[in-house]
């Protein structure tokens, strides 16, 4: 008996050893901290202000929302503001954005409206500091180029920012090369994802976490259904800085704010932040 449960003391040692957090200081935490974010900017449902366009990161800066957006690099090595890494549902294009220039993709309009998508650099010019950026760098075959290009970009920035990713390469790719970030790792439950075709062991190791051996993120963006997440959880307990992503006004609850210390949210109008005694 008392073997197996020093065998089950150091099964849970190992398992904190592998999802163990950094802790981001006080001043990285302070603009983050009780904020509502706005998913792609503050777009409308109906994309007559498309998502990661210009106009929507200026409604959310007049909102004084923070700002999520998404980061891709073109086929000419400009930083592209997107999300897909296909243009068609956004433009219509049966293309992926890394075959394009910078120049293609400004033949093409987003969600039928007179908008384009924008390069991050006017992204960074319009925000100027006025609220704090949420930055996603997608996964791509050549992440670490995409992760060189943004920082070159953002450390020449003065306004408040935290870096985050899916692929937890370009959260270690941070960790070695930009300690100084604010780093985060986004994350669901993979295994109730019916678009993830992870094998098994990918899926888990993805849902629990376990990479953080690698990353040691300071925040960790957790997708809001999946909150109880048990390794979520304990990363807020040893001092991960706990985000959550994306509520959306179907499924708003009535106290979105328990347990998370900045939401991403989008098609609703919250307050700018919120108390702490919500949570």
């Amino acid at each position: 008996m008392w073997i197996f449960l020093l065998i089950l003391l150091l099964l849970f040692a190992l398992y904190l050893f592998l999802i163990w957090p950094a802790r981001p200081t006080p001043v990285q935490r302070a603009p983050f901290l009780y904020r509502y974010c706005a998913h792609r900017g503050y777009y409308t449902q109906d994309q007559s202000v498309p998502e990661n366009s210009l106009p929507a990161f200026q409604r959310a800066v007049e909102a004084g929302y923070g700002i999520e957006l998404d980061l891709q690099l073109t086929k000419d090595g400009q930083v592209a503001v997107f999300h897909d890494d296909g243009l068609l549902r956004m433009c219509r294009v049966d293309k992926p954005l890394g075959a394009c220039t910078f120049g293609e993709l400004q033949t093409y309009p987003l969600a039928s409206t007179e908008e384009r998508i924008p390069l991050f650099t006017q992204v960074l010019a319009l925000v100027d500091g006025q609220v704090p950026l949420i930055v996603e760098l997608k996964s791509t075959r050549d992440y670490a180029a995409l992760c060189q290009a943004a920082c070159q970009l953002l450390d020449s920035y003065e306004g408040d920012f935290c870096v985050e990713s899916f692929d937890p390469r370009i959260v270690a790719w941070l960790r070695k090369n930009r300690p100084h970030y604010m780093r985060g790792q986004l994350c669901e439950n993979y295994r109730k994802d019916p678009n993830c075709n992870f094998p098994l062991p990918a899926k888990l190791a993805g849902s629990y976490l376990l990479s953080n051996l690698l990353t040691r993120p300071h925040f960790i963006a957790y997708h809001y259904p999946d909150r109880r997440n048990l390794s979520f959880r304990l990363c807020r307990a040893l001092g991960a800085f706990p985000v959550a992503w994306t509520l959306r006004p179907a499924d708003w609850p009535s106290q979105p704010e328990q347990g998370f210390d900045c939401l991403i949210f989008e098609h609703d109008a919250p307050p700018v932040r919120y108390a702490k005694g919500a949570r």
